[in-house]
């Protein structure tokens, strides 16, 4: 009887201080074992899923898995080998307002650091993902309403499905082959690597990004997605740290956030630690990066 009063006593201990670090914007989620998103490609707007509108089983990708592997449907964020290296680059990236439409701007290039590609043969990396490609300055201009509405559900592109205020494109959650690209692939400290035409790009929320929440705070806007509607961090209304189950289908939802120096109740997308990381599918109308692809 002692015995179980005293697992009784654990448990609420351990349930009043998850709870507890909830309230208080701590981190919960355990980032050695996110679940693997593979096989999670839907053809309809699916929670917890990524709607893309093609995939090519026969395209490249990483070579190999390592032991950040956990074997049992998870993996281990922290223990994901990395690019090596620490390149600057002259990144130009500028947002402006023009009567009812956001112009963005700029070069593709990240405000962060990259690591070294193509990949260095002699580097761990290489073991497991021998990515070619060259980063190149990739100069584009995106045309988005500046106060998007919600239209039906639409899937994903391939490329860019929005760009974040680093300056650099952010892809879907999977890779060419269709996997979770955030588990396979092997990229740079910034969780960034170049595809074919060298356009630098992450697949999920980059830890490199500044201001990803404030203590007890929502998370501030952290890029735009194709269809105009924003991309925020990690937390939600007071703190805390979101999951899919306090989203839509498309990996948003709705409530007053600070939009243009504005409060307004407006749809929004939010990074999570699960797949699909950023977006399921789009909520509005997506536009067309030019000069991008």
């Amino acid at each position: 009887m002692k015995h179980n009063a005293l697992k009784i006593i654990q448990i609420v201990a351990l349930s009043c201080a998850f709870l507890g670090a909830a309230a208080h914007g701590q981190e919960v989620v355990d980032k050695t074992r996110l679940p693997i998103g593979d096989g999670k490609r839907s053809l309809e707007a699916k929670n917890g899923f990524a709607w893309t509108c093609f995939q090519n089983p026969s395209a490249g990708g990483a070579q190999a898995s390592g032991a950040w592997m956990n074997g049992d449907g998870t993996f281990n964020f922290t223990n994901k080998p990395t690019v090596e290296g620490s390149v600057s680059w002259p990144s130009e990236f500028k947002i402006a307002l023009e009567g009812d439409q956001r112009i963005i701007t700029g070069n593709d290039l990240p405000s962060h650091t990259t690591g070294v590609y193509p990949v260095a043969r002699d580097s761990e990396a290489y073991k497991y993902d021998r990515n070619p490609n060259t980063i190149r300055a990739r100069d584009f201009r995106l045309v988005l309403p500046a106060n998007p509405v919600v239209t039906k559900p639409t899937c994903l592109n391939g490329g860019p499905i929005g760009m974040l205020k680093t300056g650099a494109a952010i892809f879907n959650a999977m890779d060419a082959p269709g996997r979770d690209a955030v588990a396979h692939e092997i990229q740079d400290a910034c969780q960034g690597h170049p595809e074919r035409d060298g356009t630098y790009h992450y697949h999920n929320l980059t830890t490199c990004i500044e201001a990803d929440k404030k203590a007890s705070q929502h998370s501030e806007l952290l890029g735009y997605a194709l269809d105009g509607f924003g991309i925020f961090g990690h937390y939600g209304d007071g703190g805390k740290e979101l999951t899919n189950a306090d989203l839509d289908e498309c990996h948003g939802h709705t409530h007053e956030v600070d939009w243009d120096g504005k409060k307004v109740s407006l749809y929004h997308y939010h990074a999570t630690w699960e797949f699909p990381y950023t977006l399921g599918c789009y909520r509005g109308k997506p536009q067309t990066m030019a000069g991008a692809r």
